[in-house]
């Protein structure tokens, strides 16, 4: 029962968070008692209980009247500092103040403002041993999403396209033509319920007519954005239907009509990417994915407004079309999905 193993397990606990906690990181927490793990939790859900809170109800519920006894000399390990003050529920620092826990061991510290040593200065003042910086970097990866948004005021952007093996992206006439397999389609619908929100262009709109939801897996839509200056997408086209809440960036007008959030923006034609990311870390969208068209794409490329690129590979090849994006980016991951290549970039000039 090392601080790595705990730490670990309080990784594996937060991650089941992953799309439902959003503006919130992600968090778990394991308490152990004589080297036992007496409680977990997790930040299930945004505006509901934090770690610290469901790990000690844990431990309360299983063990009754010998609980406090137990957590005033136990261990907590939670994955993010606990919180310091007020919001949607009270302080976690508090709370494991009130049990006197013995030692609390946190794998970051939270750079949110309210927080940002905050916790940690409380527990210490109250007599509790704390150590930090325990698998550290992990911890910081798994709420990358998250620190993105604090540090830098702006989602955390994935780009996401298909390619043919000799580098087409879409035809050049507006049809649909599927490039990547069914099962590369499953993972990206996967992806769209650990995200935000999904981002495309008019012309991949009026193309392709997608419906831009996570049908093929178990989970939330994202809230889908469409990029459309002069409102020139039909109501009809999917992108309007109930199934999720729709924002509809242009320069005409700003209405709210049901699920569709009409936001006017103005100048579209200049710094459009960095307009778009202040706007949604404005509206709380900690991350979002963007699928195209190539042209939107190529604009985030340039600006340098991305963090990771996620880019199937196909078998098969085309005579002509529209030309896939060119990214210069860290090679993180390689797969194979059935006939496709799957290859993960990350950037490495995003501060």
């Amino acid at each position: 029962m090392t601080d790595e193993i705990c730490m670990q397990r309080c990784l594996e606990l937060a991650s089941l968070g992953m799309g439902s906690v959003s503006p919130n990181p992600m968090v778990g927490c394991v308490i152990v008692h004589n080297k036992k793990i007496i409680g977990e939790g997790y930040h299930k859900k945004f505006g509901e209980a934090h770690a610290e809170v469901n790990a000690i109800n844990a431990v309360l519920k299983q063990y009754d009247e010998a609980a406090e006894a137990m957590l005033a000399n136990a261990t907590a390990y939670v994955s993010l500092e606990p919180c310091a003050h007020f919001g949607k529920t009270p302080p976690c620092a508090d709370l494991l103040i009130r049990y006197r826990i013995k030692k609390v061991v946190i794998g970051n510290t939270d750079p949110f403002a309210d927080v940002n040593g905050k916790g940690i200065e409380k527990l210490k003042n109250a007599g509790i041993e704390v150590v930090s910086g325990v698998l550290e970097s992990q911890c910081s990866y798994l709420n990358r999403r998250f620190f993105t948004r604090i540090k830098q005021q702006r989602p955390y952007i994935i780009l996401k396209w298909a390619t043919t093996a000799n580098g087409f992206f879409a035809p050049r006439n507006i049809v649909q033509q599927w490039i990547s397999g069914p099962l590369s389609k499953k993972l990206v619908h996967k992806w769209r319920t650990e995200e935000d929100a999904i981002l495309i262009g008019k012309q991949t709109a009026l193309a392709d007519n997608p419906q831009l939801s996570s049908r093929e897996w178990r989970g939330k839509n994202p809230i889908r954005i469409l990029i459309d200056r002069d409102l020139q997408v039909p109501v009809s086209n999917h992108v309007y239907n109930k199934e999720a809440k729709t924002i509809i960036l242009n320069e005409v007008k700003t209405e709210v009509q049901d699920n569709i959030h009409f936001i006017q923006m103005e100048d579209m034609q200049y710094y459009l990417p960095q307009k778009i990311a202040f706007q949604l870390y404005l509206m709380d969208i900690q991350s979002v994915i963007i699928e195209g068209g190539a042209n939107i794409l190529n604009q985030f490329i340039k600006a340098g407004l991305w963090d990771e690129a996620r880019v199937f590979t196909s078998a098969s090849s085309w005579n002509e079309g529209i030309a896939s994006p060119v990214i210069n980016g860290l090679i993180t991951d390689q797969y194979r999905i059935e006939q496709d290549n799957l290859t993960i970039y990350r950037n490495n000039t995003s501060t």
